[in-house]
This record gives structure tokens, C-alpha cells and sequence, in this order.
């Protein structure tokens, strides 16, 4: 999902930096995962990493627990002297999921104002190693920015 505000002229944003704390609250590898990922998605499509940005971004990663379904069903059944029960339940495989909400913010650096935003939510596995990691936000990065700018 992404937004971003229609008076925008999207031409005059050429070079970006990213705001001192953006990532806020995540820890340092996923910062510096996130800031190399957005790099080079806005690098291979022309823009340029600056100290005077035309804008500032910022991302943020919010978690929380994916809902599972636990169904629980019971049998009852009899036929002639013969009777039974069954009870049944849900088994999960693959280990616990996570829902995680990725925000990409643009704001230009003369007004300090939002002119665009991208928005990814996903399930991910909780447990997973560095190299998925990774992956995961290569992709999720590039899912985003996939929309960016609006008119091309």
C-alpha cells in the first residue's frame, strides 16, 4: 500500500539521506539492513545519497503476534455394542509466525513535510537466521519502493 500527496512534483526530488534516528526502536543490524536496502533500490533508479537531501526517509518496523486458528473438534459415534469418542486439535508446523508492518516515509527536507509513504505488511517466521533476514528485507524493501514515484 502506499499514499502520497497529489500536488507533489515528484521531478524535483533527485537526492535523499536518512533522518538520524530512522528505525527508531529497531535494533542496529535491521537499521543498517533497511539503509542498505533502501539505498540501492532509489540508487539503480537514479537517485543519489546527498548531505543536502531534496528529502529525508525514515522506516519503521512494527511486530506483533500472527492470530492462529485453534479448532478443537469431538466425535461421538456409536453403532451396535461398539461406541467411541475422538477429539481432535489444530497441529501447527514451521514454527511461530510474526505480523510485520514496514513503513517507508518521505518528507521533503524544505518543509519538513510527508509527500509520500509505503506501507508492506507480511508474516514471517520468528525465528530465522541473519541470511533470511536479510532476504526478507531486500524483498520487503523492494515490494515498497516498487511504487515509487507514483507516475512512472
Amino acid at each position: 500500500m502506499y499514499d502520497y500527496d497529489l500536488k507533489t512534483d515528484f521531478s524535483q526530488y533527485k537526492t535523499y539521506n536518512f533522518f538520524e534516528d530512522a528505525g527508531d526502536g529497531m535494533n542496529e543490524l535491521d537499521v543498517k539492513r533497511f539503509i542498505r536496502s533502501i539505498e540501492a533500490n532509489l540508487d539503480s533508479i537514479g537517485y543519489e545519497k546527498s548531505e543536502k537531501p531534496d528529502f529525508y526517509i525514515n522506516f519503521i518496523s512494527g511486530k506483533s503476534e500472527a492470530v492462529r486458528n485453534k479448532n478443537v473438534g469431538v466425535g461421538v459415534g456409536a453403532g451396535g455394542r461398539n461406541s467411541g469418542i475422538s477429539i481432535s486439535t489444530d497441529v501447527f508446523f514451521g514454527g511461530a509466525k510474526i505480523n510485520e508492518k514496514i513503513t517507508i516515509d518521505f518528507v521533503a527536507a524544505v518543509n519538513n513535510k510527508l509527500f509520500w509513504q509505503g506501507v508492506l505488511n507480511m508474516k514471517v517466521k520468528e525465528k530465522i537466521k541473519p541470511e533470511e533476514r536479510i532476504a526478507i528485507v531486500r524483498e520487503a524493501v523492494k515490494k515498497i519502493l516498487t511504487k515509487y514515484p507514483p507516475n512512472n
